[in-house]
């Protein structure tokens, strides 16, 4: 290909790293790569510690960067699977999904059953809340925002931080884990650890070069995952994990009295397995009640 891909993609130095990724991906298929980077929303609001449902949690990572695809400025962008909502601009295609990361969560600071009576547990996400609560309810919690090393510095005292693994793996932080969490009870958000690539639909050459780089079983996996969420309507701020790993799908939904968590087998077949992760969503709705 004799084009220059422009890859959009967030500041962050996970962001950046990731998209970095995407680049040494394109060139092992000998298509060159620049990138273009775009500041969000979600970026802007980092120091004020915001929650991202208070600020419109769904797409503030990610729409800055669509326009830039959308607009011109670039030709495809460079999103963390799980920022990316599933109601997304139509002229704009999935053209490629990295090969995943680790998708759990894990804590930082103090192991779960470590943890005192009444400790802190800081963290910006409703899902980790809501699966941490059913272990510990004693707990507390503290909203945590901010990049990844932000994060690593606001500890709370004899208490913990929760971070997806993935992002530590993007920086070589892992040696701060200390617990990773089983995924089967702490269900990882839709996509988690893994990358999705966007371009728009009317450019051949580019979903051309990122078919090179995609990864079929991620992006099957996530595919999964994401009929799951689309059907709640459930934006990436919402109490939702989904989860597929060796052909099993976990999905989880909390209620305001308890919580859905429910495991089936798969069955290969994409357009089963799409259709009974969106029968399992309305069956997590129904039994809590939203």
């Amino acid at each position: 290909m004799g084009v220059v891909i422009r890859l959009a993609t967030r500041g962050s130095r996970q962001a950046v790293t990731q998209a970095e990724g995407v680049q040494h991906a394109l060139s092992q298929c000998g298509v060159e790569s620049e990138l273009v980077i775009v500041d969000t929303h979600g970026d802007r609001t980092q120091a004020a510690n915001t929650p991202l449902h208070q600020i419109g949690g769904q797409g503030v990572f990610t729409k800055e960067v669509q326009q830039a695809v959308l607009d011109g400025r670039a030709d495809a962008a460079v999103h963390s699977a799980k920022d990316l909502p599933t109601e997304r601009p139509h002229q704009l295609d999935i053209a490629a999904v990295m090969t995943r990361r680790s998708p759990t969560d894990a804590l930082i600071g103090r192991r779960l059953l470590d943890l005192e009576d009444g400790a802190t547990v800081a963290t910006g996400s409703v899902r980790r809340r809501s699966q941490i609560a059913e272990i510990r309810p004693d707990l507390n919690f503290l909203e945590l925002r901010g990049n990844i090393e932000t994060r690593l510095q606001k500890i709370p005292d004899s208490g913990s931080i929760v971070m997806a693994v993935s992002a530590l793996e993007v920086l070589n932080l892992t040696s701060h884990v200390a617990e990773e969490l089983d995924p089967a009870v702490f269900v990882p958000a839709v996509g988690q650890g893994a990358v999705a690539v966007e371009c728009r639909n009317d450019s051949p050459e580019v979903l051309e070069a990122l078919a090179g780089i995609n990864d079929e079983n991620t992006s099957t996996e996530v595919t999964i995952e994401r009929a799951y969420l689309s059907e709640l309507g459930a934006g990436c701020s919402a109490p939702v994990g989904a989860h597929v790993s060796g052909g099993v799908l976990t999905a989880f939904l909390a209620g305001y009295e308890s919580n859905f968590r429910v495991s089936i087998e798969l069955t290969g077949d994409l357009k089963r397995d799409i259709a009974a992760a969106r029968a399992l969503a309305n069956e997590a709705r129904i039994t809590v009640g939203v």
